[in-house]
């Protein structure tokens, strides 16, 4: 019998997007044994509700790639107050039963069955590989990619690239490689896996948490794999936006928890110091330059807080 996979996605004031992300899981998965577990994260509108009413257990017309009706589980739903990526996929673990934890962003569309491709890779090393991602493309222009894996971050600025961003879908990139970290977009863990290197850290809120997670996987001994057998399709936009106070008080934030919680010995000491007497100073002083001073506040703010805030019980 097939392991059962318990998909873990977290909605906020998202109802269309969680919908139609279902909806094609529903419609193009052929995995034979799936739940689907949708986490509320405070959601303004009573989206919990609509969505467990949405999808009870009911027969499902077309249901199948055969076209046949497919009668479906009811979706799981909890209701969950808005404690950030972290907190959402953590309260979303606590009902799941599956062998294998699939975390999906609820903006995302499958369009060819992904799961065995997933399961196969982390079963055909289950006791050394830990979690999969698999190829992510831009569900609005689906022959370009956004994630073929990840390159290791540099031990002190800590930056890193998403190989194939922005580039064609090609032979290269449709080779399985080990890869330095999971994407938060879309990404299997096994249980085992999980019980030994713990649950997302919600010390972060936003950002960098599936980093930080994919080193604590490391850290317990597991291999982490990029997937091309499976592709997932992100409705994030291709273009960078301009950033949002928020946004870079949680990113300039983020950073520096990062080098707290991760790195050892002089080269935590260098990164800290990097990111707080050279990078963000710099990213203010640019934002200040541009007139942008509610940008400047926020990756100072988000800097400090970083360095103060409390880790220990993280």
């Amino acid at each position: 019998m097939k392991a059962l996979v318990s998909i873990i996605t977290v909605n906020y004031n998202g109802l269309r997007d969680t919908c139609e992300m279902i909806d094609s899981f529903r419609s193009r998965e052929t995995y034979p044994r799936y739940e689907i577990i949708v986490v509320d994260n405070g959601s303004r509108l009573p989206e919990a509700e609509e969505i467990q009413e949405r999808y009870r257990d009911n027969p499902v017309p077309g249901g199948s790639l055969s076209g046949s009706p497919v009668s479906f589980p009811p979706v799981k739903v909890v209701r969950n107050i808005n404690n950030g990526f972290a907190g959402g996929n953590n309260a979303g673990l606590k009902a799941a039963e599956g062998d294998y934890l699939f975390f999906i962003n609820n903006d995302t569309l499958i369009k060819e069955p992904v799961l065995d491709a997933l399961v196969r890779r982390i079963e055909s090393d289950s006791r050394r590989n830990g979690g999969v991602s698999p190829m992510l493309k831009f569900a609005a222009r689906p022959d370009t990619l956004q994630y073929a894996g990840f390159t290791p971050l540099s031990p002190v600025t800590l930056r890193n690239a998403a190989i194939g961003f922005m580039q064609q879908d090609s032979p290269r990139f449709r080779i399985p490689r080990e890869t330095a970290s999971l994407h938060g977009a879309a990404m299997m863990v096994s249980r085992r896996a999980l019980q030994d290197a713990g649950t997302m850290s919600e010390v972060y809120f936003l950002f960098y948490e599936e980093l930080d997670w994919s080193a604590q996987l490391r850290k317990a001994g597991y291999r982490l794999w990029y997937e091309p057998a499976a592709v997932v399709y992100h409705k994030e936009g291709m273009t960078a936006r301009r950033g949002s106070p928020t946004r870079e008080f949680y990113l300039s934030r983020a950073r520096m928890l990062f080098a707290r919680r991760n790195l050892r010995g002089i080269g935590k000491y260098l990164s800290c110091a990097y990111l707080c007497i050279l990078a963000a100073p710099k990213k203010a002083a640019v934002y200040l330059l541009h007139g942008q001073v509610a940008l400047a506040k926020a990756t100072i703010c988000g800097t400090c807080e970083g360095i103060y805030k409390n880790i220990r019980t993280a």
